[in-house]
């Protein structure tokens, strides 16, 4: 590439670089709808339990809004309840999500700085590891992109006095599917709070009637939500503020250092450097109108997350928003500076972590780390599992005392059993240890003394006596060590329970 603006980026017409884009993100996807298919892990339990919610399409479920159940009843109806249809919406929406990010760089920047903007983002290494998998992070992140582009459309139409309503509609919906994709998508308005306050020539636009019609589009669209929520003792947002987990010492600074390490991992390490130069720079020089706006929806999210780490704890994942406006801002200011070895240092090193990627989930279970530990460990071996469980259910049914139900000693593995058993006419009930449920199964299918015994209870990750104790008769089956990939086997325990005594309240 030559180095300036007047070089390759000005050598290109504006079709040029779009079917640059059109040709780029379609090598993408299939290549990553391939990689579904020869994909070797199991379903990770969050994706067993999205696929359970999706046998029962609803506005809401325990943890979390509906969206994502909703993709993948729209992928399985297609094509089937197989891991590769359960995943595939995630790769096609990363790829819309790229094409908003296009559209917002090309809104601020120009054609050629949007093309690689979105190229920038479809090669991050957390959407590479995120496209792998269907989760709540795949539409949010789509709905943010959208939103942010739809918004800088409604700041533009209001400077220039054209006041159109298109942008007021468009972010209305992004902002409406957003929050019903996860709660994250509120941090939105903060952002926009803080552009407004740091932009004091652009306050008034919070007065636009345009503005909050967009507002109330999106609180039409959550309100079924909210209703949900309502007839079921707001279980959602009980879950979302237990997951803040304020308790025990209030400064972890070891946490915090973690959460900022692992953004050098979903951001990657030279434009996760970049974007804390580029936010040093803006605080010492300040910034032009397009960056300001950008950082302002960057840099909140990723500050408030890495300080919930400090005093709690956080996910790596919990401010992957920040990185839609973050591809678009860094990107643009490479182009601006004339960075273009770290730019395409960057791509390049991303392409080849999604190749590195797409070829160790190929092989997963066939490989371990030098310490022996298979690295897909956690989604691996849960069909064996399900397997032996099922052999045990058919070998009570052929001696004829059948088994009134299947019960888990925790969640991750009732969500397992769930999607691998499904078809058996056993049911899988939800362990419910305490008068509150702490998940959708325990909401929604608990085990009861209504359900019957014997029960056939498969322990996994902890001595069952509490639940051994709510019976009157428990005797322990058989114990397996079963296959988890090429590392340590995972080790079940089977027991029959039979005798259920109520909790005494």
């Amino acid at each position: 590439m030559v180095a300036g603006p007047d070089g390759a980026l000005r050598a290109r017409s504006d079709a040029q670089w779009i079917a640059i884009l059109a040709l780029a993100l379609g090598v993408l996807l299939a290549l990553r709808v391939a990689s579904l298919l020869a994909n070797g892990t199991d379903l990770f339990f969050d994706e067993a339990q999205y696929w359970s919610w999706a046998q029962t399409p609803d506005f809401g479920y325990y943890s979390k809004p509906p969206l994502v159940a909703w993709l993948i009843t729209g992928s399985t109806a297609f094509c089937g309840d197989g891991e590769m249809c359960v995943r595939l919406t995630s790769p096609i929406v990363h790829t819309l999500t790229a094409v908003f990010i296009f559209l917002l760089g090309a809104r601020l920047y120009g054609t050629a700085t949007g093309v690689l903007s979105a190229l920038v983002f479809a090669t991050l290494p957390g959407v590479s590891v995120s496209a792998g998998i269907i989760s709540t992070d795949v539409p949010l992140l789509m709905a943010w992109a959208l939103a942010l582009f739809a918004f800088a459309a409604l700041r533009d139409t209001w400077l220039d006095g054209t006041r159109a309503w298109w942008p007021a509609l468009l972010l209305g919906i992004a902002l409406g599917l957003g929050l019903n994709a996860k709660y994250a998508m509120a941090w939105f308005a903060l952002c926009t709070a803080i552009y407004l306050i740091a932009t004091p020539r652009e306050r008034a636009l919070a007065l636009d009637a345009r503005l909050w019609v967009a507002v109330a589009i999106a609180a039409a669209m959550i309100a079924p939500n909210i209703a949900w929520n309502l007839s079921h003792q707001f279980a959602t947002f009980a879950h979302t503020a237990d997951n803040a987990n304020w308790q025990g010492s209030l400064v972890n600074p070891l946490k915090a250092l973690e959460f900022i390490g692992a953004q050098f991992g979903v951001f990657g390490p030279i434009l996760f450097a970049a974007l804390l130069v580029t936010s040093w720079r803006a605080w010492r020089d300040g910034l032009p109108d397009a960056d300001r706006l950008l950082l302002a929806f960057a840099l909140p999210v990723l500050v408030i997350i890495t300080a919930q780490a400090l005093i709690s704890r956080s996910h790596a994942n919990w401010a992957a928003v920040s990185y839609v406006a973050a591809s678009v801002l860094v990107t643009a200011t490479m182009v601006r500076n004339l960075e273009w070895r770290w730019l395409k240092g960057s791509l390049a090193l991303h392409v080849g972590l999604l190749v590195l990627l797409v070829a160790a989930t190929t092989y997963a279970g066939r490989f371990a780390l030098p310490t022996g530990v298979d690295p897909f460990a956690r989604t691996l071996g849960w069909r064996a599992v399900a397997d032996a469980t099922r052999a045990e259910v058919e070998k009570a049914r052929k001696a004829g005392h059948p088994f009134a139900a299947v019960v888990a000693d925790e969640r991750s593995v009732t969500a397992e059993l769930i999607y691998y058993m499904r078809g058996e006419t056993t049911p899988v009930k939800a362990w419910r240890e305490g008068p509150r449920p702490t998940d959708h199964f325990e909401l929604m299918r608990p085990y009861t003394a209504a359900t019957g015994s014997p029960v056939l209870l498969v322990a996994l990750a902890r001595s069952p006596d509490q639940i051994l104790a709510r019976f009157t008769t428990a005797s322990r089956i058989s114990t397996a060590d079963l296959a988890a990939g090429a590392g340590k086997p995972r080790r079940v325990t089977f027991y029959s329970l039979e005798g259920y005594k109520e909790p005494k309240e």
